[in-house]
């Protein structure tokens, strides 16, 4: 099974990825976890160029294809062998972040955005997730969470963040045009409780049917 998380910055991302950890942990969930972009050599060394060289100027399109590139080698030397090795694979952020931040909050239209998918598709050989969680929190709030420097993107500001959290909501309404597998958008301005519970309980009744 092949889980991931994904939302705006600030979004509670983190520990909402400690708990599915920790729960995987004890229900014996033979599972690994990654990052995108990085966990690879190359995704590492774009992960620096992308997030933390707030002095860089790399336009959308750009960013887009190091997000791409870095994907690519994450699932060829990690995520595709795991799978195949039969565990659950839990990924902090994929393809959607691409459509969403490269997409959506610089104003492409949908014809664009189908492209940003049909691209991502390819490149990834069509290794798409099973579960996608998204946590739908508003940036103002957000960013209140943020007890760190801000990164490249991070610091676009609030304007460009407010189009991230609306296009994750327009991607999860168009998820089935464009990928597989299932889409919940869950309210993260809620008790991180509250927004676990939502989680778990699908990973119980996905976890209940993989064991029928």
């Amino acid at each position: 099974m092949f889980i991931t998380i994904d939302g705006g910055d600030g979004s509670g991302k983190g520990l909402q990825i400690d708990l599915i950890k920790k729960w995987f942990e004890d229900n014996r969930v033979d599972f690994v976890f990654f990052h995108d972009p990085g966990d690879t050599a190359l995704g590492d060394a774009i992960r620096i160029l992308l997030l933390d060289r707030c002095d860089l100027s790399i336009c959308p399109k750009s960013e887009l294809a190091l997000f791409m590139a870095s994907r690519a080698q994450l699932i060829s030397e990690k995520i595709r062998p795991a799978l195949q090795e039969g565990k659950t694979v839990l990924v902090d952020r994929y393809l959607l972040s691409t459509v969403v931040y490269q997409g959506y909050a610089v104003g492409n239209n949908e014809e664009e955005i189908a492209r940003i998918w049909s691209i991502g598709r390819s490149l990834t050989d069509s290794v798409m997730p099973d579960l996608t969680f998204v946590l739908d929190c508003p940036p103002e709030v957000a960013f209140q969470r943020l007890n760190r420097d801000k990164d490249r993107i991070e610091s676009k500001g609030l304007e460009y963040h407010r189009r991230v959290a609306q296009g994750y909501r327009e991607a999860v309404r168009n998820w089935s045009k464009h990928a597989p597998g299932e889409a919940f958008l869950i309210n993260a301005d809620a008790a991180p409780e509250k927004v676990f519970e939502e989680i778990r309980n699908v990973l119980q009744t996905r976890l209940n049917q993989l064991k029928k």
